[in-house]
């Protein structure tokens, strides 16, 4: 069923809940999820309203113009509007390790991710069969110091052709560079195997092994210039023992990562994750 999706942040004040139910209410809006938040230390608002297009009294490209004029303006609401018809578009890019693409492409053909995944991008070629069985183009950029910015530049002439609105870097092994993340601005979600802010880089199983630590866990975030320190979606933990071996470590972190990653994707397309500076509200 086609529906809307109202996001809000404004600073918090009487009467916010009301306008948007009457608003909602008024123009025959039948509501299926709402939420709101309030940040007691800043005096921020958030909402999330979703409800039926079907008996809406408002045409959808006029939804926006109309809400503003009757409640955004005299709140002074930041608000974006969004619909669950045409279906989002997301890229994969993923490198050598599976387990993430695997996950995500059975959860897309399961149903569970309402989405249409138009291409996969590597930066090798091993995981070509793969993506092709799933009947998804499949496109090979070798990348080194000397190529990277024309392949980058490759890769976002692809994203355009493809009209891509968000990508998943499921264990993909390069470090994209300010410009690529600048044309994607919080619509690039990457799976870092590490419960950050601990054991960033390109070990961590290893320095958790060698720490002798108790849990391992993986965090779902934004991509932004600052290297593993997006605004953070989702992350989850699992518990080790000192018998553990670094091979079982890996094994059980990337158990991790790819239900946290496929969260994160989850909670992007639902339009349930709030971006606030460096970090995030998450809608129930």
């Amino acid at each position: 069923m086609e529906s809307a999706i109202l996001i809000i942040q404004c600073k918090d004040q009487k009467g916010i809940v009301a306008a948007v139910s009457q608003f909602l209410y008024f123009h025959n809006g039948n509501v299926q999820e709402v939420d709101q938040y309030i940040d007691s230390e800043t005096g921020d608002f958030f909402m999330r309203a979703k409800w039926e297009l079907k008996s809406f009294a408002i045409q959808k490209d006029h939804i926006q113009r109309v809400f503003s004029e009757t409640v955004g303006d005299k709140f002074e609401m930041n608000f974006t509007l969004h619909f669950n018809d045409p279906k989002p578009r997301m890229a994969i890019f993923v490198s050598k390790l599976s387990h993430c693409l695997f996950d995500i492409v059975s959860r897309y053909y399961s149903g569970q991710f309402d989405v249409e995944i138009p291409l996969v991008i590597s930066n090798h070629d091993s995981l070509k069969p793969v993506v092709e069985a799933f009947d998804i183009p499949f496109y090979h950029l070798p990348i080194t110091k000397e190529n990277k910015q024309a392949q980058e530049e490759k890769q976002l002439q692809l994203l355009k052709e493809y009209n891509v609105d968000f990508i998943v870097l499921a264990r993909y092994m390069q470090i994209l560079s300010p410009a690529f993340i600048a044309s994607y601005p919080h619509n690039i979600i990457n799976i870092h195997h590490s419960f950050l802010p601990a054991f960033v880089g390109a070990k961590p199983y290893h320095a958790a092994h060698k720490r002798g630590v108790k849990i391992i866990g993986a965090t779902g975030h934004y991509v932004t210039e600052e290297l593993d320190a997006g605004p953070i979606i989702e992350q989850d933990i699992a518990r080790v023992k000192h018998h553990n071996t670094i091979e079982e470590l890996v094994q059980i972190g990337q158990d991790v990562e790819k239900v946290v990653l496929s969260k994160a994707i989850k909670y992007h397309l639902t339009k349930k994750v709030m971006v606030m500076g460096n970090k995030t509200v998450i809608f129930n």
